[in-house]
């Protein structure tokens, strides 16, 4: 499943294609996703302005409005001076929600790329098109109109825990909401309700650079190991979106293979001498989801 680094390094190669463009064109292919797609989701959308393209934990937001209005110069000799303020009409109309779920991913075609027979959705701004792939069909691709408040009100990220990479992730946020908590530390981390988008591969090597085992119960880490632990969330998820996160099964960021998983100090290595101790990681299995340790570095 695409993580917060795969999610976000997709949003920085999209962007550059879709930001100030105009919609064209809107296909859906299948509105059978993990939720329905809006019905009349492309009439919405035609004529709308991409104004930015943003993430909130795995899920992108793309902000469309009405084109922006240059206002009429005061004097002609102002003309080439006169900044372009917008109109009246300038407010956002909403935010398309893209998620990719499990097996999903967006890419940039061109005009005369043939869909496949996974790829459910297109949308066309300028010369580019964005294409979402996704097999299993459990991705998302959703409105959100802005007279129903900021996207942030959805119901799908009302609830999401704070962003790991800006400064309101603390360890001292991370011990006052364990504080009681017998859930493990590494479901703690998944949950996604104190923090977003720490997804299983990050927190498996978070904790091996904190050398927290995995298995101890949230509520049982001191604010001293927390302390530790934040500036290493931070750093896992800082390096694999520099290195174009990690090429899982189904994901290519942007058609591009990331390589972080060359890196990994405990994912995905059960049986393999531990890179700092030698001793072989070990692999169990918390809430269904794969967890490699080192049993000898995360006591």
């Amino acid at each position: 499943m695409p993580e917060l680094p795969e999610v976000e390094v997709t949003r920085r190669g999209i962007a550059p294609h879709l930001e100030g463009r105009t919609i064209a064109n809107t296909v859906v292919r299948h509105h059978g996703m993990r939720w329905p797609v809006p019905a009349g989701l492309a009439r919405t959308l035609q004529g709308l302005t991409v104004r930015s393209v943003g993430r909130r934990g795995k899920y992108l937001l793309l902000e469309c409005g009405a084109p922006v209005a240059a206002s009429k110069p005061k004097a002609a000799k102002a003309q080439t001076a006169q900044a372009a303020e917008p109109g009246p009409d300038a407010a956002p109309a909403g935010w398309l929600i893209l998620h990719l779920g499990m097996t999903g991913s967006l890419t940039i075609v061109g005009p005369d790329v043939a869909p496949g027979k996974h790829e459910h959705f297109d949308l066309t701004a300028g010369p580019a098109t964005l294409r979402l792939n996704d097999p299993r069909r459990f991705g998302a691709v959703l409105w959100h109109a802005a007279s129903e408040g900021p996207p942030e009100q959805h119901p799908l990220l009302a609830g999401l825990g704070v962003e790991p990479l800006t400064p309101a992730f603390t360890a001292e946020l991370l011990f006052k909401a364990t504080r009681g908590r017998k859930v493990s530390i590494k479901q703690a981390l998944l949950a996604g309700d104190v923090v977003v988008g720490v997804g299983n591969i990050y927190a498996s090597e978070s904790l091996f650079r904190a050398r927290i085992r995995p298995t101890t119960a949230a509520g049982r880490v001191s604010l001293a190991r927390y302390q530790q632990l934040v500036p290493q969330i931070r750093a896992v998820l800082a390096e694999a979106i520099d290195k174009g996160g990690s090429t899982l099964r189904d994901f290519h960021a942007n058609g591009q293979a990331g390589y972080f998983q060359l890196d990994y100090f405990a994912y995905d290595r059960e049986g393999e001498p531990c890179k700092v101790c030698r001793t072989l990681i070990r692999r169990i299995v918390q809430g269904q989801r794969s967890t490699f340790y080192c049993p000898a570095c995360q006591r």
